[in-house]
């Protein structure tokens, strides 16, 4: 494979999910079930969302991190 061909994607945009994408994808990760309802519960706790209600993984898994850290999980 050349170092200039285009990776091949699966169509999401880990800066962009949508709440029901990021909760499939982290079931799947996770090997437990996550639930939209779930992390619409993080966000009403804090968790960040951008502007248009997506969901970036990055910025939610630092969040997570965070959060797990100051309650000393």
């Amino acid at each position: 494979m050349s170092g200039n061909a285009p990776m091949q994607t699966s169509g999401l945009k880990v800066t962009a999910l949508a709440v029901s994408d990021l909760a499939k994808l982290l079931s799947k990760s996770a090997g437990k079930p996550v639930t939209a309802e779930m992390i619409r519960y993080d966000i009403e706790a804090g968790a960040p969302v951008n502007a248009d209600g997506t969901v970036n993984l990055v910025h939610y898994a630092a969040w997570l991190a965070k959060e797990t850290a100051s309650r000393g999980d």
